[in-house]
């Protein structure tokens, strides 16, 4: 009926499968097992990384790719939306940092910004805050801030955070033109702390790429995944997204590592 030769089937049927089909099934687990263990979040970029680091292997992305295609597997990130609060400024600074996103050394260059998220109690829509500064040569969170309201104390106890583990770091700083950063307070923080203030121009997002880069990346990874009922779950998601990211999100621009273990390769 299916017009098959004799001979092909049973030939067929007494095969012994080659090495590179046991190795395919093999990687077809660890994609399996890793792609459930992240909520469904690692891309065939990712995928490729993780199971190299992960298994001492070295296998080529097109590999993985594939794999993931025949198991219907593929990233669930979404693309993030962009906000731009207007603010009366008290102080302004030059676009120093100028989309020169290249860092030599760690504590050259810090980006920062705030965030909302929103979770919900019933019909009722909350929010919470997130303060954040990333460090551009090793891309980790070298400090983070939640609260109720993005207000000053949030951004304020970021950068003390931040100075306090880091207190011979003299970066510059960059920020959008948020009012807390166009603060006089805020400027005398960073002068006390012996830093140059860098700010985005009005309504150039781009100016401050990686770190809205690194908001659609944890949004994307963690928050639009799911549908959050209470503070506590957002907030207990959230830092252990953040943990995640800075100690086992491994980032091909890093030669594969995480950002904490390039910054400890770096020290």
């Amino acid at each position: 009926m299916l017009n098959v030769n004799r001979s092909a089937y049973y030939k067929w049927l007494k095969r012994t499968p080659s090495d590179r089909q046991l190795e395919n099934e093999q990687i077809v687990e660890w994609i399996k097992a890793l792609y459930e263990e992240q909520d469904g979040i690692l891309g065939y970029r990712q995928m490729t990384i993780t199971v190299n680091r992960e298994h001492n292997t070295h296998y080529n992305k097109k590999r993985i790719r594939r794999l993931m295609q025949i198991l219907h597997l593929k990233s669930v990130c979404r693309k993030k939306r962009y906000n731009y609060i207007k603010s009366t400024p008290e102080v302004t600074a030059e676009n120093i940092l100028n989309r020169d996103f290249h860092a030599d050394k760690p504590n050259e260059k810090w980006l920062t910004d705030v965030t909302e998220f929103k979770y919900y109690v019933g019909a009722e829509v909350k929010k919470v805050y997130l303060s954040a500064i990333l460090d551009l040569y090793d891309r980790r969170i070298v400090s983070y801030k939640i609260g109720d309201s993005n207000n000053n104390p949030l951004v304020f106890d970021t950068f003390d955070e931040a100075v306090r583990s880091n207190p011979n770091a003299h970066p510059l700083f960059h920020s959008d033109r948020g009012f807390q950063y166009t603060s006089k307070i805020f400027h005398s923080k960073l002068v006390a702390a012996n830093m140059r203030q860098s700010m985005s121009r009005v309504g150039r997002c781009i100016d401050n790429g990686p770190m809205e880069g690194f908001w659609g990346i944890l949004k994307s990874e963690m928050y639009y995944l799911k549908k959050f009922a209470s503070r506590e779950d957002l907030i207990s998601a959230i830092e252990q997204y953040l943990n995640f990211y800075n100690n086992k999100r491994y980032q091909q621009r890093l030669k594969c590592m995480t950002p904490m273990e390039f910054h400890r390769a770096a020290a």
